[in-house]
């Protein structure tokens, strides 16, 4: 079993690219709102929304265990809708040496959206799983988001 590894996985969604990558890269501390059953909060500890070296600490519920991650936005491009976070504390960093989230919206021809979700790790040990329930997770907020952006109808101009 490799310590270094690469999960990915997308989901379709309803919701404009440049919307749900909004949620992401300027307004992380509105996915509490969206989300209050997964995420319970979201606090800037170190720069601006929306910029890059950002720190922000998120507060969420993952397989029924409550759990805190801290990073730092590591690079974003709204161009192409695509953020990387860095985790530099919390609780991933018990099992992982090195966690990245790498999160992309890419419109679909015809409307909607396709929301990639890219986890590159280092684990600390051989026995430690492979993140796949975590992945789920963010598949599954991912749709949260995507709901809550819809029931608002939120219409702003492509950027």
């Amino acid at each position: 079993m490799a310590l270094v590894g690469k999960v990915e996985g997308e989901v379709e969604i309803k919701a404009p690219a440049h919307l749900f990558h909004e949620v992401f890269s300027c307004r992380p501390h509105h996915v509490n709102i969206m989300s209050s059953d997964k995420v319970q909060g979201c606090d800037l500890h170190e720069g601006e929304w929306g910029k890059h070296g950002s720190v922000i600490c998120w507060n969420y519920t993952h397989d029924g265990v409550a759990k805190v991650a801290k990073q730092i936005i590591e690079n974003m491009d709204d161009e192409n809708f695509s953020i990387t976070f860095k985790m530099i504390e919390g609780d991933l960093l018990d099992e992982y040496k090195e966690f990245r989230l790498i999160s992309k919206a890419t419109p679909k021809e015809g409307g909607g959206t396709l929301v990639r979700w890219t986890f590159i790790y280092e684990k600390l040990h051989e026995g430690i799983p492979d993140p796949h329930s975590l992945l789920d997770f963010l598949l599954h907020l991912s749709k949260d988001i995507c709901s809550h952006l819809s029931q608002n109808e939120v219409t702003q101009p492509e950027k």
